[in-house]
């Protein structure tokens, strides 16, 4: 019997969720961009950060890189440590909706069980997940931090989609496909996705409601 936790309790919080939001003016929310190194992630998550923070809305963007520079700095690349990497960020990321912001965490995050407990962990209403889908190839194509070249060289080991694997969303809330598509388009979609859901609105001004 695990007895680590016997003497802790939980504290209610004396602000409410729903005056935080009402606060904001908008939602509390998850969007969680995964997909291969390479396809796009971080880019499409900023530049729906700074259009929503245009808008009105609050917002913090939490790449995968900049969280093992901190939070995890303790972690490695096997499949236990990254299954745990994705756990902290999916913890963070919920304290971040609670508080009625809008958090956009871009990670591989390769693993299709732990983004689903994730989402069970938040609950479906406030989990958006943003598949950016992006072939292997032109992700290699790109390269932009040079991970593939070192992958195929053997010098980094366990790479998702070289030596370590990737498993698609089943059934995301968007597929960004950002191979074919602009990155103004993509951000249209996922503002679009945001309305859709309830978590923004557009008043004639373009501020949140």
């Amino acid at each position: 019997m695990d007895r680590r936790h016997e003497n802790l309790f939980w504290t209610p919080p004396a602000v409410e969720r729903q005056e935080r939001e009402a606060l904001n003016g908008h939602r509390g929310a998850v969007l969680w961009f995964t997909g291969l190194s390479g396809a796009g992630k971080t880019t499409l998550a900023q530049a729906v950060a700074r259009t929503l923070h245009d808008l009105g809305c609050r917002t913090f963007v939490l790449d995968g890189d900049n969280i093992r520079h901190g939070l995890c700095s303790d972690l490695g690349f096997s499949a236990a440590e990254r299954i745990e990497n994705n756990r902290r960020l999916g913890e963070t990321v919920k304290l971040f909706a609670e508080a009625g912001m809008i958090a956009l965490a871009a990670s591989i995050s390769p693993f299709r069980a732990q983004r689903d407990s994730i989402r069970a962990l938040m609950g479906a209403c406030d989990f958006l997940e943003i598949y950016c889908r992006c072939p292997l190839s032109v992700c290699e194509q790109r390269d932009v931090k040079g991970l593939y070249r070192k992958a195929r060289a053997g010098e980094i080991a366990m790479f998702t989609g070289i030596s370590s694997p990737y498993e698609e969303p089943l059934a995301p809330d968007l597929v960004a496909d950002s191979a074919n598509s602009g990155l103004n388009d993509l951000v249209t979609e996922v503002i679009g996705l945001l309305q859709a859901r309830g978590c923004i609105g557009m008043g004639r001004s373009g501020a949140p409601q």
